[in-house]
């Protein structure tokens, strides 16, 4: 792959407020100008409005067009743009075991995926459904895609909220005649069973003198992975297998023992499954054996969502007279994804979010209830005052079978404007309707409520639970389901023109206003939402807001070689207020190899639908407070469970940054040029989420909470009865760092070799003015990429160098502590170019088949950092592309 980043990429323009009024006059289009404009097409790149006969401008914009993302390998759009070294430490990938499902995100500067910005044709994409708060690039046909342009600088002066980290701006194909016919399929080292992909897309253009149309399809596959077939997994022991507490005064929750006869090669669908693990602070049997049932989940869920993506895309255009013409854009993506989870595991032990409701110490299920058919004597003996107790149950519901979850994303996306002239202004308008929806169906939930009722009469049978009747199974047993809908409605209107003359240039203008209508509904089963379904959780949330927006741009050639931008941007939004988003940069060449720039800049994120519109939740939240403990009767350092209230915080505002950058591009000779940019971008006003343990330690230790949350307790005793937790704006992001780019050319043995070096470094990173989390497990300084191609007749050859820089294993103290140790990869392609207009293509992403660090840095629960790196070893993929 070979990447492209333009010595000075196209500049936001930005503007001061007091500026608007003269640009109001009368425009002036100078004869110099006019001449100019017969020559050169004017273009609008990523970051500005305003066109110009110059790309080059005043801000870095990395500039990846069709070719190159051929040339990478990848299948997806979303595969493509999370493994750029601006995509700092990661983001989300498909996945089972998620809500999001799959979904992939982009996390520019490590900022968050709600703080980057992703584009249609300069247009905003809408928000995923499933997510509320960021968007879906799997929804982009990557057949369509005509360029990638990557703003590595905030933007809500040009295209107001979320653009804090960056914009991502797909650009889809506009300009093409003929045919393309291209199929592709790939298959994965590890693991040795699943995983493997398949590829297509086809698009044919036609134009006339006054029509052009260009449309397409395409998809991409990929089938399920299992855990289990992973060479790195290590068998699992989870805590929900099949065992009990017996309940006492100054029980520990984790002194499991296992239910006798209760954990063997018949206890689960799955033989292998069954893991005695020993628990020395549980009871021993007869036998004298101490240990607790445990239950291996790597051998039944998956690790990797399986997908199927579909798109189509329409662009047609007609010239309705010299100056006018109409336009329209069409989208259709569908995407399905199939996870598969463990079986449902619950208990009824409070500190772990149970229903706090033991067996009591008649129910058949209970072993210390010497009516039980698994009633174990030597139980009595152990407990303190050796007679039965009512025991806590921790149980893996393998009986009702796996949790399989089936999702699906259908969006329409449809646009039509026009574009020409009045006078010596030109306009734009037009009107843009999108349609986002996803669901989500799972199957084999258990019901909570009634597992608890059969589990204390004994109908179902903890002892040999494959063995319980199928209509038992069955009634326990639920289908839940999730409908979440982003819809989007939008007008739009632009004026652009040159305006008073100068010797250093026309100063060029530019005007406009939108309007946009959002409908959000995440709707959860009433099962899930009210909290009766184990093995998931639902929270619904839905509403609507109106955004109005105004906003300019100006260019000012201030001398022959320094132009000054200046921006600003107003955006009323009906739920919650307004903000303004001012911008102005530079751009000075002091000689013809030699560009110096710089920007500052101001901008926001609203709070999204998906946190300010969610209904009412309870929660159990278990946690210390010394008063409760005494009023309950229980030591006042004990662990004990409270009502929980999440809740929208009406309140909350929207999130504040400024940005600064400064940077030099040079190109000293024909056949090098590079890049160096400096950035620095802080965060107020940060949304951030405070639960019950955090709102508790603040209360204790004096400090403030935002408004509508906190602690509330009972006047009379000090007891804690409610905490209400959700978001609130508080806190401080600061991160800076440095973007280097250099690319080079050559003429070598009768061929072309092309190289270009792109790395991205974070010189720091806090929050709250704390320690810097730079090297944190999770948070590489630097990611890189070295891109070469050489080009000889009819073949091409690509080597691709990746690499993701060294962490810390964990922090420990405010000290590092053990070593991930850096992530080097390499990617090869060669092509041969057919006489008849084809493309032979083979390749192998990470060809020597580099494992990611195994079971260092931030794992989360996996054996790996799955945001960060891959764990698929090497992918060996072929294509083959015709065009007609």
């Amino acid at each position: 792959m070979k990447f492209r980043r333009d010595p000075i990429a196209a500049a936001v323009r930005y503007a001061l407020c007091a500026t608007v009024a003269a640009g109001l006059s009368v425009p002036v289009l100078a004869q110099a100008q006019e001449e100019e404009a017969a020559d050169l097409d004017r273009v609008t790149v990523t970051g500005s409005r305003i066109k110009r006969t110059d790309i080059e401008g005043a801000l870095p914009v990395t500039v990846i067009d069709r070719d190159q993302i051929e040339n990478s390998g990848y299948s997806s759009a979303g595969e493509f743009i999370r493994q750029l070294p601006f995509n700092s430490f990661g983001s989300y990938r498909p996945q089972s075991g998620s809500s999001f499902a799959g979904a992939a995100l982009v996390n520019l500067r490590g900022l968050g995926a709600t703080r980057t910005l992703v584009l249609i044709n300069g247009r905003r994409l809408p928000k995923a459904p499933q997510t509320g708060a960021s968007n879906d690039l799997n929804i982009i046909p990557l057949g369509a895609v005509e360029r990638i342009e990557i703003l590595t600088d905030g933007a809500s002066a040009i295209y107001g909220s979320d653009a804090l980290g960056g914009v991502v701006n797909v650009i889809l194909r506009k300009d093409f005649q003929g045919a393309e016919l291209m199929l592709g399929a790939a298959d994965p080292s590890i693991p040795e069973e699943g995983g493997d992909r398949t590829e297509g897309s086809v698009v044919f253009g036609a134009s006339s003198a006054t029509s052009s149309i260009i449309a397409g399809a395409s998809w991409d596959t990929r089938d399920i992975v299992f855990a289990r077939d992973y060479p790195w997994t290590s068998p699992g022991a989870s805590f929900y297998g099949n065992s009990f507490v017996p309940v006492f005064p100054g029980y520990s929750p984790f002194s499991l023992t296992s239910i006798p006869g209760g954990c063997g090669p018949d206890t689960f669908n799955n033989p292998d499954a069954a893991v005695p693990v020993g628990s020395p602070g549980g009871l021993a049997n007869s036998a004298g054996d101490q240990f607790r049932c445990g239950y291996d989940f790597t051998l039944v869920s998956a690790d990797e969502a399986s997908f199927d993506n579909k798109s189509a895309f329409v662009r047609a255009e007609h010239q309705i007279s010299p100056d006018w013409t109409l336009y329209s854009d069409i989208l259709y993506a569908r995407s399905e994804s199939f996870g598969r989870y463990a079986p449902v595991p619950d208990t009824s032990e409070p500190a772990l979010g149970g229903n706090g409701i033991p067996l009591s110490v008649d129910s058949p299920n209970n072993p210390t209830n010497p009516d039980s058919p698994f009633f174990d004597p030597a139980f009595l003996t152990q407990l303190p005052d050796g007679e039965p107790t009512p025991v806590h149950w921790w149980h893996r519901f393998d009986a009702l079978g796996n949790r399989d979850d089936t999702t699906g994303t259908e969006v329409t996306d449809l646009l039509v404007g026009a574009q020409g002239m009045i006078g010596n202004v030109e306009v734009d308008f037009g009107w843009r309707d999108t349609d986002n929806q996803f669901t989500s169906i799972g199957r084999n939930y258990l019901v909570r409520t009634t597992a608890a009722d059969f589990l204390e009469s004994g109908a179902y049978n903890l002892q040999n639970p494959l063995a319980n009747d199928p209509q038992v199974l069955n009634s326990m047993k639920a289908t839940i389901s999730r409908i979440s809908i982003y819809d989007q409605w939008e007008a739009y209107a632009t004026a652009a023109w040159d305006w008073l003359e100068t010797d250093a240039g026309a100063v060029q203008w530019f005007l406009g206003a939108e309007y946009r209508e959002e409908v959000y509904s995440d709707q959860y089963d009433s099962l899930s939402e009210a909290g009766a379904i184990g093995g998931s959780a639902g929270n619904s949330a839905g509403g609507t807001r109106d955004v109005t927006s105004a906003y300019f741009e100006t260019l000012i050639p201030v001398i022959a070689d320094l132009e000054i931008s200046v921006a600003g941007r107003f955006d009323e939004y009906s739920d919650y207020g307004n903000d303004f988003s001012p911008k102005v940069s530079f751009r000075w060449q002091p000689l013809a190899e030699l560009t110096v720039r710089g920007s500052y800049g101001e901008g926001f994120r609203a709070p999204s639908l998906d946190i300010i519109t969610q209904l009412d939740s309870f929660s159990a939240d278990p946690v210390s407070d010394p008063q409760t403990c005494a009023v309950a009767g229980e030591d006042p350092d004990c662990e004990i469970q409270i009502n929980g209230l999440r809740t929208a915080n009406p309140n909350l505002e929207s999130e504040q940054s400024k940005q600064f950058s400064f940077g030099v591009a040079y190109q000293p000779f024909d056949w090098i040029s590079g890049t160096l940019d400096y950035w620095d971008i802080e965060i107020t006003d940060r949304i951030a989420f405070f639960s019950a343990g955090v709102l508790l330690n603040r209360e204790q230790a004096g400090d403030p909470v935002p408004a509508g949350l906190g602690v509330e307790r009972d006047p009379a005793t000090g007891a804690i009865t409610r905490i209400v937790q959700g978001f609130g704006n508080e806190g401080t992001v600061e991160v800076d760092g440095i973007d280097l780019s250099i690319t080079t050319t050559f003429d070598l043995v009768g061929g072309r070799l092309s190289n270009n070096l792109t790395v991205a470094y974070t010189n720091s990173y806090s929050i709250d003015g704390g320690r810097d989390l730079v090297d944190d497990p999770g948070v590489p300084q630097w990611r890189a990429t070295l891109q070469n191609v050489y080009e000889y007749g009819d073949f091409a050859f690509g080597w691709n160098m990746n690499v993701i820089a060294d962490q810390c294993d964990e922090i420990d103290d405010g000290a590092c502590i053990g070593h991930v140790p850096t992530w080097v990869t390499h990617d090869l392609q060669a092509n041969y170019f057919t006489p008849w207009n084809g493309r032979f293509t083979i390749g192998a992403l990470n060809a020597f088949e580099k494992f990611p660090p195994i079971g260092v840095g931030f794992t989360d629960g996996r054996d790996y950092d799955f945001n960060l790196y891959s764990g698929e070893g090497r992918i060996v993929y072929a294509r083959y592309k015709q065009s007609f």
